[in-house]
Formats: C-alpha cells, sequence, structure tokens
C-alpha cells in the first residue's frame, strides 16, 4: 500500500465533502423517504399493526435507519460514475498517489453522509415518540453496527458505480436494498407472514440486524442475533471489497 495513503485519501475525502456540502440536497432527499415511512407507518398503518410492542415507532425504527442507508449509498454509485464519465480517474492516475485511495474517499464520503442522515431520521423519531433508556455503550454499539452496514452497502455500491453504463444503472442497484427490509421483521413480526415468505425473512440479513437493534434501544438480551448480523455484514463487506477492487483494477487498465 502507498505510503502516502492516509494523506491521498484525507484530501480526496475533503473534496468529496466540499461537494456534499455545495449541494446539501443529497442528506436531504436521502432522508425524505424514510422519514415519509416513519410517518406513514405510524400515523397511518400503526393502529392497525400488532407487534406486541406498545410503541410502533420504537419498533420500527431500526428498519427505517436500515432504509436510510440503502438509499443513501445510491448517490456513491453516482458520484463515482460521474467521476468516471468526466475523466477524473484518468487525472487522478498521471498523478502520484495511492490509487485506492481514490475509492476510498467515496466510501468514508458515504459514511459520514449516511450517518448525518440516520441522526437526522432518529431525532424526527424522538419527536415522534421514540423512547430509550439505553446507555452511551449501548449506542455506541448499535452505531458500530450502523457503521459495518453502512460500509458494506457502500463497497456494493462502489461495483455498480463502476460497472453501470449508465447513470440510472449507477443507482438503480439499490432499488431492492431499498425493499429487502419490509419482507423482514422490520415492519412486522414474521411470526405473522406465510411459510415460505417467513423462511426467507428469518434468513436474510435485515431481520437479523433489525432484531439486534431493536432489542438494545429495548435493553434486552440480543442472543445470538447480534452475532448472526456481525457475521452478515462482515461477509458483505469483505466480498464486495474484494470485487469491487478486482473491478477498479480491470476498469484502470483497460
Amino acid at each position: 500500500m502507498n505510503k502516502h495513503f492516509i494523506g491521498d485519501t484525507t484530501v480526496l475525502l475533503g473534496r468529496s465533502l466540499r461537494h456534499i456540502l455545495r449541494s446539501p440536497d443529497t442528506i436531504i432527499t436521502t432522508t425524505i423517504m424514510p422519514i415519509a415511512f416513519l410517518l406513514l407507518f405510524v400515523y397511518v398503518f400503526g393502529g392497525a399493526i400488532n407487534t406486541g410492542s406498545d410503541s410502533y415507532v420504537s419498533y420500527l425504527l431500526p428498519g427505517i435507519l436500515l432504509i436510510t442507508i440503502a438509499s443513501g449509498v445510491a448517490y456513491t454509485a453516482y458520484r463515482l460514475f460521474l467521476d468516471l464519465k468526466g475523466g477524473i480517474f484518468e487525472r487522478f492516475q498521471s498523478m502520484p498517489i495511492a490509487r485506492s485511495s481514490v475509492l476510498w474517499a467515496h466510501v468514508l464520503t458515504s459514511l459520514v453522509a449516511n450517518l448525518v442522515s440516520v441522526a437526522v431520521v432518529v431525532l424526527v423519531s424522538l419527536l415522534m415518540g421514540f423512547r430509550t433508556g439505553a446507555g452511551v455503550l449501548t449506542w455506541l454499539a448499535v452505531a458500530g453496527i450502523l457503521i459495518l452496514f453502512t460500509l458494506a452497502l457502500t463497497w456494493l455500491a462502489v461495483i455498480a458505480g463502476l460497472s453501470a453504463k449508465t447513470v440510472d444503472g449507477a443507482s438503480a442497484f439499490s432499488y431492492p436494498l431499498i425493499f429487502l427490509p419490509f419482507i423482514s421483521s422490520a415492519f412486522v413480526p414474521t411470526a405473522s407472514m406465510p411459510g415460505p415468505v417467513r423462511a426467507f425473512a428469518e434468513n436474510q440479513p435485515v431481520t437479523s440486524i433489525v432484531d439486534t437493534i431493536r432489542n438494545l434501544f429495548a435493553q434486552q438480551p440480543v442472543g445470538t442475533d447480534i452475532w448472526v448480523a456481525l457475521a452478515w455484514c462482515l461477509g458483505i463487506l469483505v466480498i464486495a471489497y474484494v470485487l469491487a477492487m478486482a473491478a477498479y483494477r480491470r476498469k484502470i487498465s483497460g
């Protein structure tokens, strides 16, 4: 790894963050849909949904946070695609910088932007009645899981951004990720689902992540869910990173 990797990544990260500061509509757009889902399900459908929880907003919030992140990473693929088509990558290759720092700058920008979006959604949920007795360590544990989840999805976004042929194609990969929480325990208990749907819901990554975060907020035992959630996040992260770097090497050598 280039000895200037950290410095190069920091400089390029600053460039990406300045773009977001000049155009904050990225974060605004990312938070609008999750907040709309939060309002819709709590105030329209919440009364008809039996989750066994006194507060539906508290039950719903973990899934909404994952939807926020899935929505946000689409912009990473979009920005990466624009950089490729704009010739920025070729310009960077002619400079004495660590090649992987270009990708890491996009990934870290996604992490910062998504954490801001998640914070906004949490603030809205507090206004809607979300309450938790969780302490600082529990909040740090939740943040750690969300950071891992964000990194995993962002590296998937990098693959999409490097492989897409059009702008729409670069961000379209996120649509299945956004709707995956709907077939999980994010909105209703999986016990209420038909057999095949329930089997899928209980064995896909979102359910274990949502259940872990929900139990952490409720100060309930997390059991094996936390290990399953971490295994999913780390597994997706490692595989996506390897595939993204391979796609990047092909792209810059092509």
